[in-house]
């Protein structure tokens, strides 16, 4: 091979190797969104046991640093059929970009219209049958990075009890949830650095509020709240009245109001309970004994 050969031979490389190393993108951005999928969808259905779950489709938005998650669900499995437990139309997540101007890689999520169906049954389980640990590492492990930013918009969750006869279903709708700081990434000297904000339609048309401040970088984390729920019409509990205080509402208003401080963990605050203008029907003798199982009921529901 002459000089003018060898020159042409490098020459023709140097264009080579580039357009090789473009092609090679191209092709990476064209399945990248297939592989992902395939991943998270092996993830939600072969490694949370006693749970199954998958995605309809992943978009790949690698300028802003970021994938779109549509059509997730999960749902609780037993021998005979699966109940849903989650499904997330649609989340967002992507790189906090302000953040990175501040030396910390962390992500931000948004999550529209998603809902999540709770049994009281599964939360009733035994530490050996649950498996919470094993869905929630799998949630994270979907997330690559550690969130700062988390919002929900316009979200619904319900608490079901299927053995009860009618079944419960006590339900929050229109929820929307705002979380910030959530890595300490602003203000690091702040006790309670991650503002929370929260508010929800509930069954009854009572509205939900809550407001406050956590630190979650701590084994138990800190927190400030303060929650209200106002204006619930109690005729819609009569589920839950009835199975658990054999009572029925005929109308009244019933409002929930709570304060709770947790520092170092140790904990303080209240818990009221209060019923306006209520009025209501024994099913059986004995109706002050029973309204007293009720209450007694409710609370260790709550708590």
């Amino acid at each position: 091979m002459n000089a003018s050969d060898s020159r042409k031979f490098y020459q023709k490389k140097k264009f080579f190797i580039p357009l090789l190393l473009i092609a090679g993108l191209v092709l990476l951005r064209i399945f990248l969104p297939t592989i992902v999928k395939n991943y998270v969808n092996k993830v939600l259905a072969n490694d949370i046991p006693g749970y199954y779950g998958q995605v309809a489709d992943i978009d790949i938005a690698l300028i802003r640093g970021a994938y779109v998650i549509k059509g997730l669900y999960l749902n609780k499995v037993d021998a005979r059929s699966q109940v849903p437990f989650l499904n997330f139309p649609q989340i967002d997540i992507s790189v906090e970009w302000k953040s990175l101007f501040k030396g910390e890689i962390v992500s931000e999520i948004y999550m529209n219209d998603p809902e999540v169906i709770y049994v009281m049954e599964d939360m009733t389980a035994s530490p050996e049958e649950s498996t919470e640990e094993d869905w929630t590492q799998a949630i994270k492990d979907i997330v690559p990075l550690q969130i700062n930013h988390f919002e929900i918009i316009n979200g619904k969750m319900a608490f079901v009890q299927v053995n009860a006869d009618p079944t419960i279903d006590l339900q929050l709708n229109n929820l929307n949830v705002t979380a910030d700081n959530l890595r300490n990434v602003e203000a690091e000297k702040h006790t309670l650095p991650s503002p929370v904000f929260a508010e929800a339609t509930s069954i009854g048309n009572g509205k939900l509020t809550l407001k406050g401040a956590v630190n979650l970088l701590k084994e138990i984390p800190d927190m400030d709240l303060s929650v209200g729920l106002e204006s619930v019409e109690v005729a819609a509990l009569n589920d839950f009245a009835d199975h658990y205080g054999k009572v029925d509402f005929e109308e009244g208003d019933l409002g929930l109001f709570t304060e709770l401080a947790i520092a170092d963990g140790f904990l303080k605050g209240y818990f009221k309970v209060l019923l306006k203008d209520a009025k209501f029907i024994g099913k059986e003798d004995k109706i002050l004994e029973k309204i007293w199982e009720g209450f007694v009921s409710f609370f260790e529901f709550v708590l």
